[in-house]
């Protein structure tokens, strides 16, 4: 079957993958789109230490095509879109509803993969960018078959990320005051969960001012291309700055842009060594850093619940997608991303 390998030098579209069948608790789908992440491109980088040989993607929808023993909430015939967060749902974190905190589900690739006999790794537990996948049962969520599956291949990264950092880990309010620093896929997301939250001012910043339309459309209500013009909107500054795009100096961009108890949300990805500074007392006034993985996410819940705002129309998702490539045209969907063409392209199989 075909897939995008990483050897740890360069990607490549294979189409002599082989993976194993599904075991107990374990799901097969046919993987029908997969939406190209930073992340990816961030294990290409090396700013994402991974092991080598991986099969890439993790942000992917598709068909059930076969389930192991005691699985009993999807079936053959199912859509499903795929979350990367494989908890065991037995420990105490998964026990307190913080499943992205569960320690079985962080550093332990499985290698369910294989070409020409050599074992490869499987990337954020979910390897998309393959015709067909192996997944824990509680990453496969069922959604209704009418969202295209190149639209839901989205929530299982993107949104998650961007609308679960507003809504789970800021807690976003109404009325509440919004910067989002950086207006990609993770971006927009946050755009939409602060719209959706009721967040009252919702600025979006980004440096290339074609993004504005797209931004306004998820739901900003000022657009500036710099950090430094944030305070003609906010002169007090705001209650939740998010940074999207992984730079250390607009970490600290983002705390100076915090009003009185407000908080930044830290979503970008820096190189695993890079250091962020800022004054310690400009914290004294009950400001706050947060850290968000995987928008602090419980997938089963939040997909499910996704799904049903966009069949609602209050949650956009085709908008997201700004070009669909055939995988065979990987470095076309990769190049396109790194320049910032598209919002998500999606790779279809």
């Amino acid at each position: 079957m075909r897939g995008v390998v990483f050897d740890g030098e360069q990607p490549q579209v294979v189409d002599d993958l082989e993976i194993r069948d599904p075991g107990p608790g374990e799901v097969l789908v046919g993987v029908a789109a997969a939406g190209l992440c930073h992340s990816d491109l961030s294990v290409i980088d090396g700013t994402i230490p991974f092991p080598a040989p991986v099969v890439l993607g993790h942000e992917g929808a598709g068909v059930v095509e076969a389930v192991g023993a005691g699985v009993t909430h999807v079936a053959p015939g199912d859509h499903v879109s795929l979350s990367t967060l494989a908890n065991c749902g037995a420990c105490a974190e998964c026990d307190r509803g913080r499943p992205t905190m569960c320690r079985k589900a962080i550093g332990m690739p499985g290698q369910p993969f294989s070409r020409a006999g050599r074992p490869l790794y499987q990337f954020a537990s979910n390897s998309a960018f393959a015709e067909r996948t192996v997944v824990k049962a509680v990453q496969a969520v069922k959604i209704p078959r009418e969202i295209p599956l190149t639209s839901a291949a989205l929530i299982g990264c993107g949104v998650l990320t961007g609308v679960g950092a507003v809504l789970n880990r800021a807690k976003v309010g109404i009325g509440d005051t919004v910067v989002v620093i950086g207006t990609g896929g993770i971006g927009l997301n946050v755009l939409q969960g602060a719209r959706l939250a009721g967040a009252l001012t919702i600025v979006a910043v980004d440096t290339n001012p074609a993004k504005e339309e797209t931004a306004r459309l998820f739901g900003a209500t000022h657009f500036l291309t710099s950090v430094a013009q944030v305070r003609e909107i906010l002169p007090e500054g705001a209650g939740h700055v998010f940074e999207c795009v992984g730079h250390t100096a607009l970490v600290r961009q983002a705390i100076d842009l915090l009003d009185r108890h407000g908080q930044a949300v830290l979503l970008g990805m820096p190189a695993p060594t890079a250091e962020a500074t800022f004054l310690p007392a400009a914290m004294f006034l009950d400001k706050s850093i947060l850290g968000c993985r995987y928008g602090s996410s419980r997938p089963q819940r939040d997909i499910a619940l996704y799904a049903r705002l966009y069949g609602e129309g209050r949650l956009l998702l085709d908008e997201l997608v700004t070009e669909t490539y055939p995988v065979e045209d990987f470095a076309k969907a990769a190049d396109d991303a790194r320049q910032g063409r598209v919002a998500r392209g999606v790779l279809t199989f």
